[in-house]
């Protein structure tokens, strides 16, 4: 039997042994991250988030040849492009539980990734319905310019006849925001030789624009949607229905000055490829878009885990060098794309001392506030409008269905919550997606969805779940005045507030553009002045969020560009030093 003393040597040998293995793993790992800039790493690409933009970008490297390994924190990928089945007692059910409907994805990634044969079938949607508490209807359409006379006319002689000027108007700025959504924005200010001449590239590209078209964008780009549209129309419903896309997702009410261009953003739909796009329902919900990209990007040789948490990205010599996850595993990587909000990405993974001040101050002041409230619900049959009667499916419950009957109810809706309570009578963008997929629930049911607003811009600090249900009452009963069935038809509902979209989905203040799309945070500004060409402060490490140029929806685009900058960089340093 070993002695007391004879067993402290072996354990003070043993720590020894264990503190030099430790000492050879960190020295190793060092080694392996200075390394990974010069081409000895793990993978040559991670991304961090799973979301769609980060699964474009992992199909758009791999497919360059890279070596890509996608971190997804939660159970599955998708991000806020998800198909989930909330109720554990009618699992049959499955809901598009955040984004719902689908329009600028580019053809060009489309193309580039053969996402239909992935899966990617989309339904397009019908028109835009809203039934009026005092009686009537009114229908839009994206593509019928004499049923919309008609419907208007209902409403409006006058207006009826401004709407196909309306809808030109609409088509000349989609020619030229079309495009720069697809347009990589210049450094505007720099004077080093590279920014400059992309700054007179985009400058030439625009040369043939008139006074007449850089006053009309000028004044989308700063006036209110309630102004834009009092310009062109009178009758209270027909503003009411164009103003939806004015305010949806956003922090602002519809007098809001910059409001005119987020509508145009979700309106115009033209991403450079040649047409303008309508909305559409994704079979499978929006988590098979999710799904079909990263098939996509696993046919390309990706690599994707789900359940993999980043606590941190590595910086190396003031290079991204790798990620360290929960768990306390390193990997490294030859660059890293993250595509999580600013906020996570920047101040929390890679931290403020390996950051520009300025730019960790920008960061800092980037506003992300929201105040939606989503809400699921399982129904027994269609709803009944009593200007349309009938539960049997009809046109107009293949779009739209709004609650936001007027300017003036809209702006309440907001102002309740400026005011620091929820909306009364809150506004509300619906779909009922099985009307054309029958692969969400069971044969003979229904799901719709209500992306509504507005909840106080704090509630994402605090659950509020019995004020919620509440809302969520009101927000029914308000679709009942008009649907006298609709609430005796709901079977399960599921309501998802700011709190939940934080610490479930990552996105911070609940806004699911991971930004406001106002008029300080667009183009060169999105994320930060000097770093919206996709790369950042950090060589080695880019971004893909939503957070950047043409994010917000269901794009694709922030990806795309993101795995574009870094192969193009990669491709440079073979030849020789990238000059910024």
């Amino acid at each position: 039997m070993a002695t007391k003393a004879t067993q402290t040597a072996k354990a003070a040998a043993g720590k020894a042994v264990q503190a030099a293995q430790s000492a050879r793993t960190r020295a190793a790992q060092t080694r392996a991250a200075r390394a990974g800039a010069a081409g000895t790493a793990d993978y040559d690409a991670i991304i961090v988030g799973g979301g769609h933009n980060g699964l474009v970008a992992a199909a758009y490297l791999a497919r360059s040849g890279a070596r890509t390994l996608v971190l997804e924190a939660r159970p599955k990928t998708g991000g806020a492009a998800t198909t989930e089945a909330p109720w554990p007692d009618a699992p049959d059910f499955r809901v598009t539980r955040l984004s719902y409907v689908m329009s600028l994805l580019p053809p060009t990634i489309i193309n580039d990734l053969q996402l239909e044969k992935h899966g990617y079938k989309i339904f397009p949607m019908g028109p835009y319905y809203q039934a009026f508490p005092e009686g009537g209807s009114i229908k839009l359409y994206a593509d019928d310019a004499k049923r919309n006379h008609d419907e208007i006319s209902r409403w409006s002689k006058k207006d009826a006849e401004a709407m196909p000027r309306w809808d030109a108007w609409l088509a000349g700025l989609a020619d030229v925001l079309g495009p720069l959504l697809l347009t990589v924005p210049p450094n505007l200010g720099s004077h080093k030789p590279r920014d400059l001449s992309e700054t007179l590239r985009l400058a030439w590209r625009h040369r043939n624009l008139d006074v007449r078209t850089i006053a009309d964008v000028t004044r989308l780009m700063t006036m209110s949607i309630a102004d834009l549209l009092d310009d062109w129309f009178e009758s209270p419903q027909v503003k009411g229905a164009l103003a939806v896309n004015g305010v949806i997702g956003t922090w602002a009410g519809p007098y809001e000055p910059g409001t005119a261009y987020v509508m145009a953003h979700h309106s115009i739909g033209d991403v450079g490829d040649g047409h303008l796009g309508n909305w559409g329902f994704q079979e499978g919900g929006m988590g098979a878009v999710a799904d079909a990209i990263a098939r996509a990007a696993r046919q390309n040789g990706a690599e994707i885990r789900a359940g993999s948490p980043v606590r941190q990205v590595i910086v190396t010599d003031g290079r991204a060098s790798g990620v360290r996850l929960e768990n306390g595993q390193e990997i490294t990587a030859k660059v890293v794309v993250t595509s999580l909000h600013p906020r996570t990405a920047f101040l929390d993974h890679v931290g403020r001392q390996n950051l520009p001040d300025d730019f960790v101050t920008d960061i800092e002041h980037w506003k992300t506030r929201s105040g939606v409230v989503k809400i699921n619900l399982a129904l027994s049959e269609l709803p009944d409008f009593t200007a349309d009667p009938g539960t049997d499916l009809q046109e107009h419950h293949t779009g739209s269905v709004e609650m936001a009957p007027t300017m003036p109810y809209i702006e309440r809706a907001f102002q309740d919550a400026r005011e620091g309570r929820p909306a009364v009578r809150p506004f509300s963008d619906g779909v009922i997606p099985t009307a054309f997929d029958k692969t969400l629930v069971p044969e003979g049911y229904h799901m719709m969805s209500l992306f509504t607003q507005w909840v106080p811009s704090d509630w994402n600090e605090e659950p509020h779940t019995e004020e919620l249900q509440a809302y969520a009452d009101r927000m029914i009963d308000c679709y009942n005045e008009v649907a006298p069935n609709f609430k005796s038809s709901i079977l399960h509902r599921d309501i998802v507030g700011p709190y939940q979209m934080e610490h479930d989905y990552g996105l911070i203040g609940g806004n699911i553009f991971h930004g406001e799309l106002s008029l300080e945070q667009l183009f060169h500004m999105r994320p930060a002045p000097g770093f919206a060409d996709y790369r950042t402060p950090v060589p080695g490490l880019y971004y893909a969020s939503s957070a950047t140029h043409a994010g917000g929806g269901v794009c694709g685009i922030p990806g795309m560009q993101a795995a574009r900058a870094a192969i193009a960089d990669r491709r440079a340093a073979i030849r020789g030093p990238r000059r910024r």
